[in-house]
């Protein structure tokens, strides 16, 4: 009986140290402190840093999550939109990449509210891999933005018109 109890407060334990890694967000959705974002519970308008940002597996080149921060902080990248493909076979790692960048670009001009051959922004984007497309029937694209430049974002890029 004691080793059940130990157990169980073992898990508390660990449930609420992920739980204070986790970024907070207000009740609308924004991110109020930094912590990591799951990458299935990325928003439109999450701001997130590279550095240990795109946690990945080491089995598998799958981005598992960002680490979020609100971005009135200086941030490198911000979420502009996040879509499932309607694709209903995975069409190869290549071909993936490109669609994804190709459907990102048509929504980057009413995101920012300037041409992107115009912006000094840039465009970064997360898609399903084959194994994820298996096995968590994951069809998610999201598109973020950067400054090409790699200096740090400001503030929210939404109608920045940069």
């Amino acid at each position: 009986m004691k080793s059940i109890g130990i157990w169980i407060v073992i898990a508390a334990i660990a449930y609420f140290v992920v739980s204070l890694q986790q970024a907070d967000r207000d009740e609308a959705g924004a991110i109020i402190a930094a912590g990591n974002i799951d990458a299935f519970k990325i928003q439109v308008g999450d701001c997130y840093n590279d550095e240990a940002a795109a946690q990945i597996t080491e089995e598998r080149e799958e981005v598992t999550g960002v680490a979020g921060l609100p971005c009135a902080e200086p941030h490198d990248n911000e979420v502009f939109a996040v879509f499932n493909t309607s694709l209903t076979e995975f069409p190869g790692t290549d071909e993936m990449s490109s669609l994804a960048f190709e459907e990102c670009l048509g929504r980057f001009d009413n995101f920012v509210g300037a041409k992107y051959e115009d912006s000094q922004l840039d465009i970064t984007v997360m898609y399903p891999t084959s194994e994820s497309w298996k096995q968590l029937t994951d069809r998610e694209i999201v598109c973020a933005l950067y400054n090409l430049d790699l200096a740090k974002l400001e503030g929210g890029m939404r109608n920045s018109k940069i």
